[in-house]
């Protein structure tokens, strides 16, 4: 009797800790599904006054009262959802017999992190690399968050509708966000509304008020990270129509993909267009490995039909739109009315005046490098200074986000590399190059290693197996990666696609996505 009663307590004892684990997977996941879907939203007026390292007369770099409308409020919901996030998450492994699950990621994990804070700490900007620039928020705290997303994502079980709930947290993100984007695009910029104005002021500080200038392309920062995201949310919203078996879901995010590619062309930015170009191949294997092939290639067929005419009405309402997205194939636009080249004056000949030239080796004006623009918008020149700066440093780097502080600004070289030598650069237009920065060689090492791992997992979601709905995620996942070779993170774009890949890794370790084949065949 006495080892009936053991054993019958023990039993309880198990059930009632898988109970606990099980609810408390639940509220994480609930939690990630914020950072996923309202994160990308927050937008709203923050003033700081800012301790510049520098002792300069340069406005952007000097010390002052700055303000934000686009990351500040993202990166603390961020920081307390990843608060509330790991407090859960401990007490079920302490509490309730939790589990880690065993991958070589818990190797590449650490050597980040304790990259990031070595960064932080031997950074010569302290402050800037903790919690990076006023209108970024993009430093060490961020990116301990992320990983701590990250890490908890992929150790936790998730509910057999997962995906789907990941993809339908993000319909408000695409739809604000053509609503914003399409009245900037047409003039009527949502920013000079008293309306909107109003609304982005209300944590203001009394006196304190919005720049002349300010302009809300999106609830994103700026062109590049618009053009970026909107090409991750295509290719994920085209994936999903190829892999669900409901054909009505197919179709309606068919018409998401396209309401997402429209917002991708309207940012004016040609890393959206070649992530889209360069995951093509990865959506044709789905196709080809999908169990409905005549319906996947119909949803997707209509996505091109119906993204023709969006392209055409859009590029002849700014040519711009040709020249970054198939102008960087084909340099011919035929938006644009060639227009009669007018003689410059100073082409004008007259054969009656003589030139007339000054004595040589009397005064020779020093020769400056010819002005142009490095590859990629100047990119190539801003990753080239980045580098040799960072071989100053090559262990730790000098801290995440800190690069305005370190460039080295008015470089006569800046007249080839982009343009005007009295451009300040303040970020490193890579989220590579941003990391191998900030953190050095032993923090690149880290995040390179998480990439391929999961680089690796996600093609073979989506190679490998049959049909799967994580094949969404893992899209998303390896598009984030491919336009971060042209974009910086935010916690915008960064928090939300970190949360993604953590939980296409925990579906995958958890073989949730087997009982996922059917998905949709009995909605």
């Amino acid at each position: 009797m006495v080892s009936y009663k053991m054993n019958s307590t023990l039993l309880s004892d198990v059930e009632e800790d898988q109970r606990s684990r099980e609810t408390a997977d639940k509220w994480i996941f609930g939690l990630l599904l914020v950072v996923i879907g309202l994160v990308p939203l927050l937008v709203g007026g923050y003033v700081k006054d800012i301790a510049s390292p520098l002792i300069t007369n340069i406005g952007d770099i000097a010390s002052g009262t700055k303000g934000d409308i686009f990351t500040h409020y993202k990166m603390i919901v961020i920081l307390i959802i990843t608060m509330i996030i790991t407090g859960i998450f401990l007490t079920k492994i302490i509490f309730m017999n939790g589990q880690l699950r065993k991958t070589k990621l818990n190797i590449f994990i650490p050597i980040f992190g304790i990259a990031i804070v070595m960064s932080t700490i031997l950074s010569p900007s302290i402050s800037i690399a903790l919690w990076g620039q006023y209108n970024r928020s993009d430093g060490a705290i961020s990116y301990i968050c992320y990983l701590a997303l990250f890490f908890i994502a992929m150790n936790i079980d998730y509910p057999k509708k997962a995906v789907h709930y990941v993809m339908y947290s993000l319909y408000p993100f695409i739809l604000i966000n053509l609503i914003l984007i399409t009245m900037n695009f047409t003039g009527h910029d949502a920013m000079t509304y008293p309306a909107v104005q109003k609304l982005m002021t209300i944590f203001l500080p009394e006196g304190a008020s919005l720049g002349g200038n300010s302009i809300m392309l999106g609830t994103l920062n700026q062109w590049n990270f618009m053009s970026g995201m909107f090409a991750v949310m295509t290719v994920m919203y085209l994936a999903w129509s190829i892999v669900d078996a409901s054909k009505i879901r197919s179709f309606i995010n068919a018409g998401v993909a396209v309401i997402s590619f429209a917002i991708m062309l309207m940012s004016i930015s040609t890393s959206g267009f070649l992530t889209i170009v360069v995951l093509t191949p990865l959506l044709i294997v789905l196709i080809l490995k999908s169990s409905q092939p005549a319906k996947a290639l119909i949803a997707v067929l209509a996505f091109l039909i119906i993204s023709v005419p969006v392209f055409h009405v859009l590029a002849e309402k700014d040519p711009r739109v040709w020249n970054e997205s198939i102008g960087f194939i084909v340099k011919k636009n035929p938006y644009i009315k060639e227009q009669p080249a007018a003689m410059e004056h100073s082409e004008i000949q007259f054969p009656w005046v003589k030139k007339t030239y000054a004595a040589e080796n009397q005064f020779e004006l020093p020769v400056l490098p010819e002005r142009g623009i490095a590859a990629g918008s100047g990119r190539m020149y801003i990753w080239e200074k980045t580098v040799e700066l960072t071989m100053n440093r090559p262990l730790f780097g000098y801290g995440l986000d800190t690069l305005m502080y370190h460039f080295p600004h008015y470089h006569i070289d800046a007249r080839a590399g982009m343009w005007d030598e009295n451009t300040i650069v303040d970020k490193p237009h890579s989220m590579y190059v941003g990391i191998f920065y900030g953190t050095g060689i032993v923090g690149f090492l880290g995040f390179a290693g998480i990439v391929l791992l999961t680089v690796i997992a996600a093609v073979k979601i989506i190679v490998n197996r049959r049909q799967t709905i994580i094949a969404v995620l893992a899209v998303g996942w390896l598009a984030f990666l491919f336009q971060g070779l042209f974009n910086d993170s935010l916690p915008g774009t960064a928090g939300p696609m970190w949360a993604i890949a953590g939980i296409m890794l925990g579906m995958l370790y958890a073989n949730k996505d087997v009982e996922e084949i059917t998905d949709g065949r009995n909605d």
